[in-house]
């Protein structure tokens, strides 16, 4: 597939794991070029590279939409059609105002995404997802990202891949206090040993975005097995190696 043009759809790309897919992508080099559709309520980021920049070799198609539940309805429009949907789109507590807003994102909108993707002809379906979450989960953030898996399990892409780091390392601006004591911790373990006192608990925010995006073409070229597969931890640091999984 890789002489075969390929067209991705990314939302959630200014987060803090989606900024990160969407720079891999970016500087991702392929012959013929990546197509990438970016849905966003605002416009990227001004330091965003651009396909002016050597490089970059990705063309960046950026789709600004401020009301982000008519998102859906947007990809029977995307030309070339994506055969990729990757989804990083998720909002916390604080930001949204209160968890039933919240839920309309990380759940509700990341659902109907899904399904407007698959009946848009997606093939292959990439989902953020987080590890250590269940229905039973005392807590409703957990709970409410393993009701999207299931969910997203049914909607029947041809590939779906479930990505699940473990406390995601990096700048995050709404890190609650003990999240932002874990990622310090995270942080300077990591740069002591080189990842072997961490990579079981926590990964750096670009390794997953490189992992994710890494996933997707691994879909398309035949290297994954079609249905529904997880990307665990061990996985995640391994596929989100800088020089590649191999």
């Amino acid at each position: 597939m890789a002489d075969q043009p390929i067209s991705i759809a990314l939302a959630g790309c200014t987060g803090l794991v989606g900024k990160n897919i969407l720079q891999f992508l970016l500087s991702t080099q392929r012959s013929p070029p990546l197509t990438l559709h970016t849905l966003t309520r605002r416009s990227l980021p001004p330091h965003t590279p651009t396909t002016n920049q050597k490089t970059v070799t990705t063309n960046l198609i950026p789709h600004v939409i401020p009301e982000s539940n008519t998102w859906p309805s947007t990809f029977p429009t995307l030309q070339p059609s994506p055969q990729i949907f990757i989804s990083a789109l998720g909002t916390s507590k604080a930001a949204a105002g209160s968890f039933a807003a919240q839920y309309e994102i990380d759940y509700t909108l990341n659902l109907n995404l899904a399904k407007a993707a698959k009946e848009a002809g997606v093939k292959v379906y990439v989902l953020i997802s987080a590890s250590a979450i269940s229905r039973t989960s005392a807590f409703a953030y957990n709970r409410m990202k393993a009701e999207l898996e299931d969910a997203v399990r049914e909607v029947g892409f041809e590939y779906t891949v479930l990505v699940k780091p473990g406390l995601l390392v990096g700048k995050r601006e709404d890190s609650r206090p003990a999240e932002a004591v874990a990622r310090g911790v995270a942080n300077g373990l990591g740069r002591i040993s080189k990842g072997w006192l961490t990579d079981w608990w926590a990964q750096d925010v670009e390794t997953v975005g490189r992992a994710a995006g890494r996933a997707g073409l691994e879909c398309l070229e035949g290297k994954r097995e079609k249905g529904v597969s997880s990307l665990p931890m061990a996985d995640v640091v391994r596929l989100g190696r800088p020089e590649g999984g191999d």
